[in-house]
């Protein structure tokens, strides 16, 4: 029987560990088509001609109120600060994998005794073996994982992407808040303005109800027309009161969106604001979404990361090369520790991969070329979501602009329907009957309107957010 040398056997080991390696190494991972999805070039209710209005002049950026406690929130708001936390937290598992990918050095030092039986030795031969000693040693030690086959960088890469989806998302909720509060600004001047309406109803009620005491008194008109009058006037007087709860729900709004407290929100919120001044709604493209809307730039990165996941979780069926080397002393008395003769080290490279693993990586790679087709359906999702929003509030201005219009309209003609008919009754060509019902019309034209004019001021809000939103130029210097 031929033997071959050792130094050709092990050669041929080598060789044939390293055949049986790749032999497990299947092609490349999935392909899964991520296409851009289609948009239409414009968008259906965008203007017929360009405007000069800038994105953040859909704000009621001309109210005190809403820029102190806008810029309140960007600095203390629970759950801006809460996102923000989570891009720190996605920074930090990026320089984690980032640092996998360099040398792993340590540092040991140990004290060891130890003692045998030395009668296990036998005759003479047990009196030159000591009962017990004592060693004293330190290591360097340091490994390294070569990533051959670039598993640690699509790890890194899939870290990386996560941030800029932590940063997306913490524009979102930046973004969200922004508009709550906005919106709850605009509520609350809404609710000043139906407060004037009501004063003013109330007002005119109280003025008719004297009226018809004075000819009840003169004894030309019955006292039941007093106390219709009357009861005209306590109910504007019921509907002022009801105000306050909205009052209460918009600051508990505000307390909750801010992190203020009730005294430092209703400081902010007494002191006024500009009449509504809606503005032209500025034109954009559809294709601008992709890269203005925070939900879906977040929605592209998490893809990107899924995508550097497959490629992880593909690379694993490589083998890993390793090196590794320790460095170190070891003496058995402590002056001899730093003699030339105490240095040990030792030197290692290792080489190691998959041979019959039963399927355990395949599936790693069919979850995660799943969880990329997932994070392309909910991409897909993010585009739409916003191409809906931004098409609906588009079209929400032009009606509510619409709404307004006719609601004014409609309190002018009533209000003036009021006046000619309580002028009537005064000169007694009218019945009382004939005034109530005009007045009670007037009364809540006043409040319509003031609501309608509310509502179209909030879609511009609604398409600022849709948009994509920009934070006005005062709040994004102060921050």
């Amino acid at each position: 029987m031929m033997r071959l040398p050792y130094r050709k056997l092990a050669r041929i080991s080598s060789l044939g560990l390293l055949a049986s390696l790749a032999a497990c190494v299947a092609g490349p991972p999935p392909e899964i088509a991520t296409p851009t999805p289609e948009l239409p070039e414009s968008f259906f209710f965008e203007p017929d001609a360009p405007t000069n209005t800038r994105l953040d002049e859909l704000l009621p950026i001309d109210d005190a109120a809403f820029l102190e406690l806008a810029s309140a929130a960007l600095s203390d708001a629970p759950s801006l600060a809460e996102a923000l936390a989570r891009v720190d937290a996605a920074r930090a598992n990026a320089a984690r994998s980032g640092a996998e990918r360099l040398p792993n050095i340590s540092a040991d030092a140990a004290v060891q005794q130890t003692r045998i039986n030395t009668g296990r030795f036998g005759g003479s031969s047990a009196a030159f073996v000591p009962a017990s000693q004592t060693s004293y040693g330190g290591n360097l030690v340091a490994s390294w994982d070569t990533d051959l086959f670039g598993q640690l960088r699509a790890q890194e890469r899939a870290a990386v992407a996560r941030i800029d989806a932590a940063n997306a998302s913490a524009a979102a909720v930046r973004i969200a808040l922004l508009a709550e509060i906005a919106g709850s600004i605009v509520d609350w001047r809404v609710l000043e303005a139906r407060e004037i309406a009501i004063e003013n109803d109330v007002s005119a009620s109280s003025q008719l109800a004297e009226l018809a005491r004075i000819r009840e008194e003169a004894g030309i008109a019955p006292g039941f027309d007093r106390v219709r009058a009357e009861a005209a006037a306590s109910a504007s007087r019921s509907r002022l009161a009801a105000l306050q709860g909205e009052r209460v729900r918009v600051v508990g709004r505000l307390i909750t969106l801010t992190g203020q407290n009730a005294a430092a929100v209703n400081e902010a919120l007494e002191q006024g604001g500009p009449a509504f001044n809606p503005r032209a709604r500025p034109v954009s493209l559809p294709s601008e979404l992709l890269n203005n809307r925070p939900d879906v730039v977040a929605a592209a990165a998490e893809l990107a990361a899924t995508d550097a996941n497959l490629a992880a979780a593909a690379r694993a069926r490589f083998p890993r090369l390793t090196l590794s080397a320790v460095v170190g002393l070891l003496a058995f008395d402590p002056e001899d520790l730093f003699d030339e003769n105490s240095v040990v080290g030792t030197l290692t490279s290792g080489i190691a991969g998959p041979l019959l693993d039963f399927g355990r990586i395949e599936a790693e790679i069919d979850g995660a070329a799943a969880n990329k087709r997932i994070a392309f359906q909910a991409y897909r999702g993010a585009v739409f979501q916003a191409l809906g929003d931004a098409e609906a509030a588009y079209g929400m201005i032009e009606a509510a602009d619409n709404e307004a219009a006719l609601a004014i309209r409609e309190r002018d003609q009533l209000e003036r329907a009021a006046t000619l008919a309580n002028d009537r009754y005064r000169a007694g060509l009218a019945s009382f009957l004939e005034v109530l019902d005009p007045r009670r019309a007037a009364d809540a034209s006043g409040e319509n309107a003031a609501a309608a004019i509310g509502r179209a001021e909030r879609a511009r809000i609604v398409l600022w957010q849709s948009l994509g939103g920009d934070a006005p130029e005062m709040l994004a210097e102060g921050n």
